[in-house]
């Protein structure tokens, strides 16, 4: 029998207590970057990584990458980068956050190549092989275990296979966090004097289009393992949240869910309908054709296919058999388990073109604007807490490059602030609660052996957000009368947490990531019923509101959840352009 079967009640369960200068939660890109960086700035500082899996083959980049997608190339500038990025999310950035990226969006990758990640470099081997404008080819599939070599080098505190739970706080300042463990089924109490989340986005919110409940239960785009922790954290502790409704919905390959930008931007094949047209060329010319914004792309195969012209595909026919293994080595660099997939298949591409469809939609803030409401040193509205990568709103398109520079201004600002704070005895009271909280599933199956189980859950919730909340099946669309139907059972399911049951502590791990899920998925629903406009069709459909609304809704739909009450607070900040031209142009 597996210890952890033999817990009966809250006094089994022992309790690991820790004090760090800096606490990292997520030892991702972002987190291992800040985690560097911070020793750096300081080598006395202590600085300890929380990471739910290990930190070898943590996060995003677990399986490794082909390339990085945004790269300041010799004579470009960071006002140009700001007005390109400013013009693929519709006009709605942070552009002081954009810029502050962008002065540092270089240094993370050059560091990397110099730790031994291949970068690919153009013939005359001056500069980096670029894929697109402000893209770079790599061969990235050992990046992830380059950096996290790097961190240990470091001197960094790593404890893997740690859960986060809560933040712990003194007031409204955060303190540190709570967690426990999925081999040791501690409750760790971490004391830090600044804290770092860095955890990633929110994937599984809602039910992916080949969900059969079973093999593709997580055939997901982005990370699996990626819930939405840091965001329910920040939301659970009131902190100031921004432009969720602005989900991340791609075109990814049918039936696996690869990248295409591999193909359509490494190799020019351009995106066809059923009958072979060049669908970005023939019918988005006005929005700007194969540069049309990332929401245009990410829509027009679910439009072709709601207005009958789909299957739609990738057109690799005109590629010639070099590029076929060209491409196939990027995919061993990213998502080696689709080149297995062509050849389980006997697919010649050359022959038969790539099908693609639309993926789930994510809330991801390396991609989007969503996210934590931060200042320009990723300060978030809680004191002692900063925000960077995927966590962090209002700067998309950070992509790889991004999300470890903003590692980089977290770890500095973390820094200083850390200096004139001083650990204070957390009470015991607080501890308790926190305890009972993380362990009740696993009690309540010991004790009465019937209730909820996590996957239960997540069925429930991911059926409610596909069907109700613009999900794939719904090609991607909403209106009020669905999303406020979705926000009730939203509440239903919430308040039967309390019969979530757990067998063993990665189950329990599995019901915190739904926990985390319907909060995050909450907040969601408000920002989307809040946005009553379509300012982005295909991440942000709304068939009540199809037309943009300037007047009303040219800034960001912020949230902050008052503790007490539990209502889910929205109101609107005011854009700020900082860089001349037109918002909605490069």
């Amino acid at each position: 029998m597996n210890k952890h079967a033999l817990i009966k009640n809250l006094e089994d369960i022992q309790t690991e207590c820790l004090e760090t200068d800096i606490l990292i939660i997520g030892a991702g890109n972002a987190g291992c970057f800040a985690a560097i960086e911070a020793k750096r700035a300081d080598p006395a500082c202590k600085v300890t990584l929380m990471e739910k899996a290990h930190i070898d083959r943590s996060g995003c980049l677990a399986g490794g990458m082909d390339a990085i997608n945004t790269y300041l190339k010799k004579g470009r500038t960071v006002e140009e980068f700001v007005r390109w990025s400013r013009s693929q999310a519709g006009g709605i950035i942070r552009e002081d956050l954009t810029m502050s990226m962008a002065e540092l969006l270089n240094k993370p990758i050059e560091e990397w190549e110099e730790w031994g990640m291949p970068i690919k470099y153009e013939e005359d081997g001056e500069e980096y092989k670029a894929r697109g404008k402000w893209d770079i080819t790599i061969s990235g599939s050992e990046m992830k275990p380059i950096l996290a070599a790097k961190t240990r080098e470091a001197g960094c505190e790593i404890l893997n296979r740690i859960v986060a739970t809560n933040y712990i706080l003194e007031g409204e300042r955060v303190a540190g966090a709570y967690g426990f463990g999925v081999r040791d089924g501690k409750l760790y109490v971490i004391k830090a004097k600044a804290t770092i989340i860095a955890t990633g986005g929110a994937a599984g919110l809602y039910k992916p289009y080949q969900n059969d409940g079973q093999d593709s239960h997580h055939q997901l785009w982005y990370c699996p393992y990626n819930v939405g922790t840091g965001y329910a954290m920040g939301i659970r502790s009131g902190a100031e949240m921004t432009t969720f409704e602005m989900r991340w919905c791609a075109t990814r390959t049918k039936d696996f869910n690869g990248p295409i930008d591999t193909i359509s931007l490494g190799y020019k094949t351009p995106m066809i309908n059923a009958s072979g047209e060049k669908i970005l060329e023939e019918r988005y010319a006005h929005l700007g054709g194969d540069a049309a914004p990332r929401y245009i792309r990410a829509n027009v195969p679910m439009e072709e296919w709601r207005d009958g012209r789909g299957p739609c595909f990738v057109d690799t026919t005109g590629m010639t058999e070099e590029q076929v293994q060209d491409m196939k080595y990027d995919y061993l660099n990213e998502r080696p388990t689709f080149v297995l997939f062509l050849a389980s298949r006997g697919q010649d591409i050359r022959r038969d073109p790539i099908e693609i469809y639309g993926s789930d939609p994510y809330i991801v803030g390396g991609h989007t604007a969503s996210g934590y409401w931060v200042d320009e040193k990723r300060g978030t509205t809680l004191p002692g807490l900063f925000a960077c990568g995927d966590v962090a709103g209002g700067t998309p398109n950070k992509f790889v490059g991004g999300c470890a520079a903003e590692g980089l201004i977290a770890a500095r600002a973390a820094v200083d602030y850390c200096r004139a704070v001083e650990h204070k005895t957390i009470a015991a009271s607080d501890i308790a609660a926190e305890r009972e909280r993380v362990f009740g599933p696993l009690l309540r199956r010991s004790n009465v052996g019937d209730g909820v189980k996590p996957g239960e859950m997540e069925e429930r919730l991911q059926r409610l957000m596909d069907e109700y909340a613009g999900g794939v099946h719904q090609f991607f669309r909403m209106n009020r009368q669905g999303l406020a139907y979705a926000l009730r059972h939203l509440k239903i399911l919430k308040d039967q947490v309390q019969f979530l049951i757990a067998a063993d502590w990665h189950e329990l791990m599995e019901a915190h990531e739904i926990i985390d899920r319907l909060d995050v998925a909450e907040v969601l629903v408000h920002h989307l019923l809040y946005r009553e406009e379509t300012r982005w069709p295909g991440w942000q459909t709304r068939t009540d509101y199809p037309a943009k609304d300037d007047v009303r809704f040219d800034g960001f739909v912020n949230s902050r959840y008052d503790v007490k009450t539990g209502r889910v607070e929205m109101f609107m900040r005011p854009y700020v352009q900082l860089v001349s031209g037109d918002r909605l142009k490069p």
